[in-house]
């Protein structure tokens, strides 16, 4: 089941954008919303500013990617680092097993794989580009970091 809302920021001094306008399109989305919202590391955070050309292999045709999240994070040795982050369902991370019988529900799953997998190779592309990262989190890295 999806959730969609509206996100407020306690901080909003850190949220860079409008922050009348953060939308989360997962509980996921939200929990990670708030951790930057609450963890003093953190900088500044925006939702849905970032956003880098891809080639669909779909068809062949330029499309634009928003990528979910930029966090901007101070490290150990006080050097500021950038990070693009993704959050995706883990199940929509790994390319599906190759079935002999192209049911629809494995049809969509290709699709949706290819499409992301170009997105993400865009992205790593883009942020390596300016010195920054780019990492995709699933359930499994949020439960851990937000807690």
């Amino acid at each position: 089941m999806a959730y969609k809302g509206k996100y407020k920021p306690h901080n909003i001094e850190k949220y860079m954008g409008d922050p009348n306008m953060i939308t989360y399109r997962s509980l996921w989305e939200r929990r990670f919303m708030k951790f930057c919202d609450e963890n003093s590391s953190v900088i500044r955070w925006g939702s849905e500013i970032v956003v880098i050309p891809y080639r669909s292999p779909v068809d062949g045709k330029m499309h634009r990617y928003f990528v979910d999240f930029i966090v901007e994070t101070v490290n150990s040795k006080n050097h500021k680092e950038v990070t693009l982050i993704e959050v995706k369902p883990k199940k929509q991370c790994k390319e599906p097993k190759k079935q002999e019988k192209k049911t629809r529900k494995y049809l969509a799953e290709v699709y949706r794989y290819s499409i992301n997998k170009a997105k993400w190779d865009a992205a790593t592309e883009w942020a390596e580009n300016r010195g920054w990262k780019f990492k995709i989190f699933t359930e499994d890295h949020l439960v851990n970091a937000t807690k």
